[in-house]
């Protein structure tokens, strides 16, 4: 018990290390950027109308004129009291616009989360099955196939055929035009959800299916299903009662390490379905150069994907106690 504790106990240490390094890196690429707030928010014709105490006053809210180290440092004061700011284009504390489109995102997330790992299971353990055989050799191709794909131009191909050409599914947004929000049913924001959601799922399936693929050809041939095929188990036996059981968890870790890809699949999905989820406000606030929007997103979920992988590293030192002494140790 004293070892997972040490072990968590570094883990989060990393963790809470990582997010401030995150946030530094966002921080300068942001202060980087090419991009004048000014004109970018207010427009060149619009300024050129301004007084200079107009403009300056402009400066001071975008913080232009500003040392960046103090830009920094302030706004870590603030974060690390639980306060991400103000932003800067929608006039509202970054945590409630966070809240706001993380609970648009929430679902979707989740599903392709959800859907990915099942799928990708599944089709990970028939390849292993049957290696070698046509089952296997078609769903390896449709995994490599798959991962060398964008999620944008996926996106937008499932869009044409779905949403163009069939018109199954709407084209974007998360709730039909011109309704009032409130009135909106569970079952006009899943058909909205539908299409973004699979989208994501697809793009997650490659990598848990070719890893599961391997584990399954590792379990297929060692001693144990050799003498269950002597006694003649049938595949279909030798599958669920040994397959399964032994890949089934290295799957279930892996799939807590892939929420990262999700996360960020996500960015060019929304984008592409005009879906109102937290990575089109990731997006919006680094076009519109909205510091504190972008900061408290990058930090939210850097967390999240950070703790996605946590719990693989845990569920991987209950897999293999040897990871989990060595960790101990280092």
């Amino acid at each position: 018990m004293k070892h997972r504790l040490r072990f968590a106990g570094k883990k989060l240490i990393r963790m809470l290390l990582l997010l401030l390094g995150v946030s530094l890196a966002a921080f300068l690429l942001m202060s980087a950027s090419p991009l004048d707030p000014l004109q970018t928010n207010v427009g060149q014709a619009a300024l050129g109308a301004m007084s200079q105490e107009q403009i300056a006053q402009l400066e001071d809210y975008w913080g232009v004129n500003t040392p960046l180290p103090e830009r920094y440092l302030g706004w870590l004061s603030d974060a690390l009291h639980g306060d991400l700011g103000t932003s800067l284009l929608y006039r509202q504390p970054v945590l409630t616009i966070i809240g706001e489109r993380l609970g648009n995102s929430l679902g979707l997330l989740l599903f392709a989360w959800a859907l990915s790992g099942i799928l990708g299971f599944t089709l990970g353990v028939l390849a292993g099955a049957f290696r070698g055989r046509w089952p296997d050799r078609l769903i390896r191709g449709w995994c490599l196939l798959i991962s060398s794909t964008p999620a944008f131009w996926l996106a937008i191909l499932l869009l044409l055929v779905f949403s163009v050409w069939l018109g199954w599914v709407p084209t974007g947004l998360s709730v039909p035009i011109g309704v009032d929000a409130d009135s909106v049913t569970f079952l006009e924001r899943l058909h909205h959800a539908v299409l973004p959601a699979l989208t994501l799922s697809i793009t997650g399936v490659s990598s848990i299916a070719l890893h599961t693929r391997e584990k399954m050809v590792d379990v297929m041939e060692s001693d144990y299903v050799l003498f269950a095929r002597a006694r003649g188990e049938s595949l279909r036996s030798i599958v669920l009662r040994h397959g399964v059981r032994n890949v089934a968890l290295p799957a279930i870790t892996l799939q807590f390490a892939s929420v990262s890809e999700i996360i960020g699949g996500s960015v060019l999905v929304e984008q592409v379905f005009s879906y109102p989820g937290l990575g089109q406000a990731a997006v919006t606030a680094g076009l519109g150069s909205d510091l504190p929007l972008l900061l408290g997103i990058t930090v939210i979920t850097a967390a999240i994907v950070f703790g996605g992988n946590l719990i693989a590293d845990l569920l991987y030192g209950v897999v293999d106690p040897k990871i989990r002494r060595g960790a101990a140790k280092s």
